[in-house]
């Protein structure tokens, strides 16, 4: 089964050789055949009727003797390789090139009938049972003053003709042997070009069932089976990167919930087993609800993310002031600012800014920024927020004078549960998913997101949104 398109194309190469070869054999020698009859009836019959317009009516008119006359035919006989007759009208053979002349018996055609040419100048048989075999006969009369005085018969053996149809069908069929061993290139282009691409696309595929997605198939040609062989390529690459992704995130949520969950079974199992005393069980409970916190934290970042992966996540989308989100956004962190001693700077005008977007989840990405900046920013330092309009477009910026992101870092930083070592070591709490989840709400809005960043120095995310066409009025 595995070579049956190479042996479909095969048989059906065959049958159609034989298919024309079968025409050429039956129907071309047919045809042949008929032609040639056809040309040498023409002939026979113009001869026929000048030799007795010509020829024969010398005879009748005493101008030559019977032998003479038969002298004369002899030669035209030999030049036309046919037999010429001279028969009378009663049927008798006084002139037969391919016998003595014979004055004095002369052969008699039984039921000799012109009539019988009336339908055609000639026919094809054994002329009144004459010949043996069969030949091509033409008749054409002798008229002097009116009347018919004789006929002049031409035969020639069909075998000649034959033998001319058989000498063409062999010129015929040797192009035809030609032509068909020529077009054997057909079946080698066609396993060059098509069956084996086929046959290692076919392995490759049967490489990616088996899970091999690192297998690359080897066709590059500039045409649709070169496009095919690319495209599983492609889908190979895609999904071995994305079974790496996978094996990734697995392994990154394992890590992220194996940590609280072991905090929350030690610290519970030692309150259990009276290894924490009665008077410090709250301050380790804190502990357990914070860990609670974190595994939850957790669970709806994985759930928002997942929303985005399975099956798109629908947007809300309304008009609204961007500048009065940021203000709201930044309220919620006036506790932990204030402890840290982080100064939260806005920079929009007092006017309305209106976006089209959905008010939540931009909301969401707002605080994941801002959340950010305060993680990786020093105590004493300000965060600044600014949104500009160009072009019909708003500029949203969020920028820290933090630790700065390291430059090898920075393609990283959208990966999921992607954490910088200083990240880990200051804030034990990150997921590791909230920059994940703000490209996906950006991407989301069909908007961009950059991130601009130098060691020591901070960190500044912008990201673009779609200003309202209803202008800047207040909902």
């Amino acid at each position: 089964m595995k070579n049956a398109l190479y042996l479909k194309f095969t048989a059906a190469y065959l049958i159609l050789g034989f298919l024309s070869f079968f025409v050429i054999s039956f129907l071309g020698s047919t045809l042949i055949q008929r032609e040639l009859t056809r040309q040498a009836g023409d002939a026979l019959y113009r001869e026929a009727v000048n030799i007795a317009s010509n020829q024969a009516d010398h005879y009748y008119t005493q101008q030559a003797s019977l032998t003479d006359t038969y002298e004369n035919f002899r030669t035209l006989a030999e030049y036309q390789k046919a037999q010429v007759w001279m028969v009378d009208p009663s049927g008798k053979i006084l002139i037969n090139t391919e016998e003595d002349l014979d004055t004095e018996n002369p052969e008699e055609i039984e039921n000799f009938d012109p009539v019988d040419f009336n339908d055609g100048y000639y026919t094809i048989g054994t002329f009144y049972q004459y010949f043996s075999e069969e030949h091509i006969s033409v008749l054409a009369p002798i008229t002097l003053n009116m009347s018919t005085k004789g006929y002049i018969a031409l035969h020639m053996p069909l075998d000649d003709i034959l033998s001319n149809r058989d000498e063409i069908l062999k010129g015929v069929y040797l192009v035809f042997i030609i032509i068909f061993a020529f077009t054997l290139l057909i079946l080698l282009v066609f396993n060059m070009v098509v069956y084996s691409p086929l046959k290692q696309i076919t392995q490759g595929a049967n490489e990616y069932a088996s899970g091999n997605l690192k297998y690359n198939i080897p066709v590059h040609s500039d045409d649709e089976i070169g496009y095919l062989a690319m495209t599983l390529n492609y889908m190979s690459d895609e999904l071995d990167r994305s079974g790496e992704y996978q094996r990734q995130f697995v392994s990154n949520v394992s890590h992220d919930f194996r940590s609280p969950l072991t905090s929350i079974k030690g610290y519970i199992e030692a309150i259990l087993d009276g290894t924490i005393p009665m008077e410090m069980q709250s301050r380790y409970l804190n502990i357990v609800l914070m860990e609670t916190e974190r595994l939850n934290k957790l669970t709806q970042s994985l759930l928002t993310l997942n929303d985005f992966d399975v099956r798109g996540y629908l947007l809300d989308i309304t008009d609204f002031d961007i500048n009065n989100v940021i203000r709201d956004t930044a309220a919620t962190f006036g506790g932990t600012c204030l402890k840290r001693k982080i100064t939260i700077q806005l920079k929009m005008t007092s006017e309305p800014l209106m976006a089209s977007a959905d008010v939540g989840k931009i909301q969401q990405v707002l605080y994941n920024l801002i959340d950010n900046a305060i993680k990786f920013s020093s105590p004493n330092s300000t965060i600044t927020v600014e949104t500009t309009e160009r072009h019909g477009k708003i500029f949203v910026s969020v920028k820290d004078s933090g630790s700065g992101i390291p430059k090898d870092s920075l393609p990283k930083i959208w990966d999921r549960f992607y954490k910088l070592d200083t990240s880990r070591g200051k804030d034990r709490k990150g997921t590791g998913l909230g920059l994940s989840i703000v490209k996906e709400i950006i991407n989301a809005h069909n908007q961009n997101i950059n991130v601009i960043s130098t060691e020591g120095v901070g960190t500044e995310f912008i990201f673009t949104l779609t200003k309202s066409k209803k202008g800047n009025t207040a909902k």
